[in-house]
């Protein structure tokens, strides 16, 4: 803080300034680590469709899920950006279907859609969608950080129709993706290590592309019926 700048306005004023920051950053550090909803069941508060100010109708609310009902909802977007956070979420895909959760999104007009800053943690039929067969050893899988690394374990995900439960940590330059109770990636987020991720990826020429410590959470329109249950984040 830039104490000089606040001279002029006397003692009390400055007083007052570093009580209101020794407050916000105490509320900061308490909310860390707390469990946060990010669907109450009831409405779709705190989202929002990519680069629109509203959630598009495409994006429904049924029974207790999140559902993208067709082609044309955008990606759903978190309002809030979060750094080092474990998420947890349930998915279901439709037969033939794709999605995936994508995190550290930077909403900017000069980015197409969100995956181009957020790496992605695939949504797949693996058995119907052809996704699954390209990339390179299964990773376009479900569970996997998409075209980067695979799975561990192809018999983690539930078929689809099924709910898949889903954890995804990012934390200390390291991350993991859990399918099921089973971790099935772990990856850097940073460093040596992530780039070489990147350099042997399709995203290798993408300004941007992974670079951010810091986004928003986003959930995809790949134009299939996928749905979400069960959302929450704590950071850490």
């Amino acid at each position: 803080m830039n104490f000089k700048k606040w001279q002029g306005f006397g003692k009390a004023a400055m007083v007052a300034l570093i009580a209101c920051t020794l407050t916000t950053n105490h509320a900061e550090a308490q909310n860390k680590g707390k469990w946060v909803k990010l669907f109450d069941g009831k409405s779709l508060a705190g989202w929002h469709s990519w680069q629109s100010d509203k959630v598009l109708p495409q994006w429904k609310i049924e029974g207790d899920a999140i559902v993208l009902s067709e082609k044309g909802g955008k990606d759903l977007v978190t309002d809030k950006e979060y750094g080092d956070f474990e998420l947890e979420l349930e998915w279901n895909i439709s037969e033939g279907g794709n999605s995936g959760i994508i995190y550290h999104v930077i909403e900017d007009k000069k980015y197409c859609c969100p995956y181009s800053t957020g790496p992605e943690i695939q949504i797949l039929d693996d058995v119907k969608h052809p996704d699954a067969k390209a990339g390179k050893n299964g990773n376009h899988k479900a569970g996997s950080l998409y075209d980067m690394l695979p799975p561990t374990d192809f018999s983690a995900v539930k078929p689809a129709g099924q709910w898949n439960k889903a954890k995804i940590v990012v934390k200390g330059g390291k991350g993991e993706s859990w399918l099921n109770g089973k971790k099935v990636v772990d990856f850097a987020t940073q460093g040596a290590d992530w780039d070489n991720l990147v350099a042997n990826s399709k995203f290798k020429t993408w300004e941007g592309f992974g670079a951010f410590p810091k986004g928003k959470i986003a959930l995809q329109d790949h134009g299939n019926k996928v749905s979400f249950r069960n959302i929450r984040i704590r950071e850490l």
